[in-house]
């Protein structure tokens, strides 16, 4: 396997980030064991996860995985979302990051955590709050790399000048929605991370399960986040993107691979991604996924793949001058 520099830290992660959201949940400590196994078998040593996954039983269920593995492997996690009812178990503040990373520590028996990120952007506490709690931190050594998920470009370079500004630790790795319908990172996003030398790990390769080929053709699946889960049906309800999957899909297929692999691959062949988060309920769907590290993803077949989604318009207008 050839491992990617993270950014500019100068740890090597694997092509491929394995997701933990299924541990505790869709799948069972059983479960999840296997898929863990499966992963470090086939050289993955990238594992993502968050404090509101399953309530806290991912990183519980993480934690005894990696147990006699630690030092090989690089462990994300994340803080800002909702973890109670109290009104302050949430937020970017100094106070929750503070109570947060100690909750995790203990659930993911670990003295640190490698990739720390503020899982969504939080509007009512400055960027300075933000950075100067996760600085602390990294002076502690608890976390090793702030980190943000679901950030704007503005957001993200405000904080970078922040974080040089008034000598903190900045911002090493984003992590974006990217998929071939969600195509919005390609715009500022991802040049920016290449430009700024950060790492992406991008989330939904398969766009919720869109681009799986289960939601193409005659027949429709009597379950799936796609018919059950509103935050899903809102995000990928357009015809739009079904039309894109349904085109896919068939492509995939014309070629003999699955569209699960080749979605994956294609994401992970962007020159700006060090890793997409592949996910699974089950060793047979994670298999789908482990398949796109063999998959040879020229530039030209990267740019073929993608005239079958819409681009997304760039940051500016001035098209009439762009060679």
């Amino acid at each position: 396997m050839d491992y990617r520099l993270l950014g500019r830290t100068g740890v090597k992660v694997s092509p491929l980030c394995f997701g933990t959201m299924s541990f505790g949940d869709i799948a069972d400590r059983a479960e999840s064991a296997r898929m863990f196994t499966r992963c470090r078998e086939a050289g993955i040593n990238f594992f993502d996860c968050a404090n509101t996954y399953a309530g806290g039983r991912s990183e519980e269920i993480l934690g005894e995985l990696i147990a006699d593995c630690r030092d090989e492997i690089v462990l994300t996690t994340k803080v800002v979302s909702r973890t109670g009812d109290d009104i302050n178990q949430g937020g970017a503040s100094r106070r929750h990051i503070q109570i947060a990373v100690e909750d995790s520590l203990r659930r993911l028996k670990t003295d640190r955590i490698d990739v720390y990120f503020l899982h969504h952007y939080d509007a009512d506490t400055p960027i300075e709050e933000m950075l100067g709690a996760l600085d602390d931190l990294a002076r502690q050594g608890k976390i090793l790399y702030p980190a943000v998920s679901n950030w704007s470009a503005w957001q993200v370079m405000k904080a970078q000048g922040i974080a040089a500004q008034r000598g903190l630790a900045r911002i090493e790795c984003l992590q974006p929605m990217y998929n071939l319908v969600k195509r919005q990172a390609e715009v500022e996003i991802l040049p920016m991370a290449a430009e700024e030398q950060i790492g992406v790990i991008p989330y939904s390769p398969l766009g919720g399960g869109l681009l799986t080929g289960k939601y193409s053709g005659g027949s429709q699946p009597d379950s799936g986040r796609l018919l059950e889960n509103r935050m899903y049906i809102k995000r990928y309800g357009l015809p739009d993107y079904h039309q894109t999957a349904a085109d896919f899909s068939a492509y995939a297929e014309d070629r003999g691979l699955s569209p699960a692999t080749l979605a994956v691959a294609w994401v992970m062949a962007h020159p700006a991604v060090t890793a997409p988060i592949i996910g699974a309920r089950n060793l047979e769907q994670l298999e789908a996924s482990l398949a796109s590290l063999d998959v040879d993803m020229t530039p030209e077949w990267h740019a073929e793949i993608s005239t079958l989604s819409a681009t997304p318009p760039p940051a500016h207008d001035r098209l009439d001058e762009v060679e």
